[in-house]
């Protein structure tokens, strides 16, 4: 894939490849990585790619910048538009997002809506996207009672399924440019019958499999198997007519009308992303303690994210930069807020510059009050049928926690939560590891000067770290109140650090020698997840996904000789044994005739042994770590 041609719809790239005969499909895979490669030309929004001395395909994006239509795409060889240059510049393309095709009319999201203002936007699937919560808005649309699917959803979701079971069959190796458009088809159809959450899924698939087969620094191979899994999970239970309404999913995450609000500044975040997007998001809280944000991403990589830090705010009539946001606020009329709570920068907008707001007094107060274990179990919680965008919205809105500083073992930071009200009590160890860890930001640098303190107490507003044991990425801090042994920052700073821009210096801290001792760190603290046996049933997920049904397999075949389902149930995971051995089965059996000659295997109980161990080991995972997360006394593992 050429991130620099412009992105394509999903039904074109099908059409064009639906087109071609069978001899040009076989050497469409082939074409799609040598076209990707080559040069082209710029005319305005028009690229030009010169496939060869008779043939050059010219694609003319729409209005949305994106090729929406077959007409924009043309060849001038003699076979267009049924021509393999045609198809493989058009795989070779980025696959448009929702957002910039045109609307189906069936969903319940409007078309209409501000933007934030910030330009372009990074790749949801690669860029850190720094976003607030989902804010309980009155615009939300009220819900009717649950209704079944209509028939044309149930049809389109059973072609989603298919499509993404023969994907899962095949395996990245073989999961080319045609299966991608058999699942882009079944994407589009989706989308007309208004299945936006199954579409979303199966286009974050196909990115995946691209990224997968031409092994890009930014893939994940988890990653595509969360996709895939949410996919068959959201099919399955639409073909099945199940009537929950947040399996359709919305339209557009469009911006809506939120009246008027005063926001308090909270921290800011540099954001670099792998595509090499660059920029900052300041973090606020309204009056009732919902979380928001302002947003300046754009391409520049680092350099940018770090001189975004004192950028202007594109709210309102400008005058105010993103570091004094972070300290002070925003009375805002006529607002526009995102689902996931980013405040947009429309041409209603007003805003005035007021007053920040300590970190101790007014909602995040109550912020600090709450118990780490309860606010985990609130974000970590939910079953596998959520909404895989709000969940992970809902684990990215920041939290805030007392800590004390104890040190350092095997290369971690490690601290313990300060109980409100029961300061001598020990709470919760909790590691602490970097929001970003690239060189040029301070967020490291920040963490070395906490750790060589060890009985520092802060105050810290962090990430929760979703698939790591009791795990945060601190985004600032601030000292403590009512105890000298804490930090001492200037008063330009107005009461906390912002751990990827400011940095703290010795002077900052209590004198060498004064903080109270802490008990010594012989190790970090258990990890359940490390240790138990889960790692096997995930290896088996992964490997039938990056390697297809015969590389799931291999251990009926061999009888296990890997001990895998032996260790999983010593390790008291009967049900994640069970599971591992109904899929290796089910991926090496094959039917057969009356002369006993093998058949086809059957994809869709493939994917549903598959789908019932990836959701098992998904939901087993998130409970160790939410159990890391609680009291000592209830710890599992000690």
């Amino acid at each position: 894939m050429n991130a620099e041609l412009p992105p394509v719809a999903p039904d074109v790239v099908a059409a064009a490849v639906e087109g071609l005969t069978s001899r040009l499909r076989k050497k469409l895979d082939a074409a799609i990585e040598g076209y990707a490669a080559l040069p082209f030309t710029v005319e305005g929004s028009v690229r030009r790619v010169r496939c060869g001395e008779d043939a050059e395909v010219v694609l003319e994006p729409g209005p949305s910048g994106a090729v929406t239509e077959a007409g924009q795409a043309v060849c001038t060889c003699l076979l267009a538009p049924r021509c393999l240059h045609r198809a493989a510049v058009l795989g070779a393309c980025p696959v448009a997002d929702a957002e910039s095709l045109p609307a189906s009319g069936t969903g319940d999201g409007d078309g209409g809506g501000d933007g934030d203002g910030s330009g372009a936007e990074p790749d949801p699937g690669s860029a850190p996207a720094a976003t607030g919560a989902v804010p309980d808005a009155p615009s939300e649309p009220a819900r009717d009672a649950p209704v079944a699917p209509t028939a044309a959803q149930v049809t389109a979701a059973r072609g989603l399924w298919s499509a993404a079971a023969a994907v899962l069959g095949a395996g990245v190796p073989a999961a080319g440019a045609v299966p991608q458009a058999e699942l882009l088809r079944a994407a589009h159809t989706a989308r007309l019958a208004g299945l936006h959450r199954s579409e979303a899924a199966a286009l974050r698939v196909v990115r995946g499999l691209r990224g997968a087969r031409a092994r890009h620094d930014g893939h994940r191979l988890a990653g595509l198997v969360a996709d895939l899994s949410e996919l068959l999970l959201t099919t399955g239970l639409l073909a099945g007519e199940e009537p929950d309404p947040a399996l359709l999913g919305t339209a557009r995450r469009a911006y809506r009308p939120g009246g008027s609000l005063r926001v308090r500044g909270v921290c800011r975040e540099p954001v670099v992303s792998a595509t090499g997007y660059g920029g900052v998001v300041t973090h606020v809280v309204d009056d009732e303690g919902r979380w928001y944000s302002v947003a300046d991403v754009k391409p520049g990589g680092v350099a940018r994210a770090r001189g975004a830090g004192t950028a202007t705010v594109m709210i309102g009539s400008g005058g105010l930069d993103h570091a004094r946001l972070a300290r002070g606020g925003l009375l805002i009329s006529g607002a526009t807020v995102s689902p996931e709570g980013r405040l947009g920068a429309g041409k209603g907008v007003r805003a005035t510059a007021v007053a920040g707001q300590p970190w101790a007094s007014g909602p995040l107060g109550a912020l600090f009050a709450r118990p780490l274990a309860e606010t985990v179990a609130e974000r970590l919680g939910g079953g596998p049928g959520l909404d895989p965008e709000r969940a992970e919205h809902r684990v990215r809105e920041p939290v805030g926690c007392d800590l004390v500083v104890v040190g350092t073992a095997d290369g971690q930071v490690i601290a313990r939560e300060i109980r409100a009200g029961r300061p001598d009590e020990e709470g919760v160890p909790v590691r602490l590891t970097p929001a970003n860890g690239h060189p040029d930001l301070a967020h490291t640098a920040n963490l070395r000067q906490l750790a060589a303190r060890p009985g520092l107490r802060i105050r810290v507003i962090g990430r929760l770290e979703p698939d790591r044991a009791a795990t945060l990425r601190p985004l600032a801090v601030a000292p403590l109140p009512d105890t000298d042994a804490t930090l001492r920052l200037p008063v330009a700073w107005e009461g906390h650090a912002d751990l990827g821009y400011d940095r703290l210096e010795g002077s900052h801290f209590p004198p060498p020698g004064t903080l109270p001792a802490v008990g010594a760190v012989v190790e970090p603290p258990s990890d359940p997840l490390a240790e138990a046996p889960l790692w096997r049933l995930r290896r088996m997920v992964e490997v039938a996904v990056s390697g297809g049904r015969r590389a799931a397999a291999e251990p009926a075949r061999d009888g296990d000789r890997g001990g895998a389902g032996a260790a999983l149930r010593r390790g008291g995971f009967r049900t994640a044994a069970d599971l591992a051995g109904a899929l290796a089965a089910e991926a090496d059996r094959r039917s057969r005739d009356v002369f006993g000659r093998t058949g086809e295997a059957d994809p869709d109980a493939y994917a549903r042994a598959w789908l019932a161990a990836a959701v098992h080991l998904a939901g087993a995972e998130r409970s160790l770590v939410r159990a890391t997360w609680g009291p000592r006394e209830a710890d599992p593992v000690g």
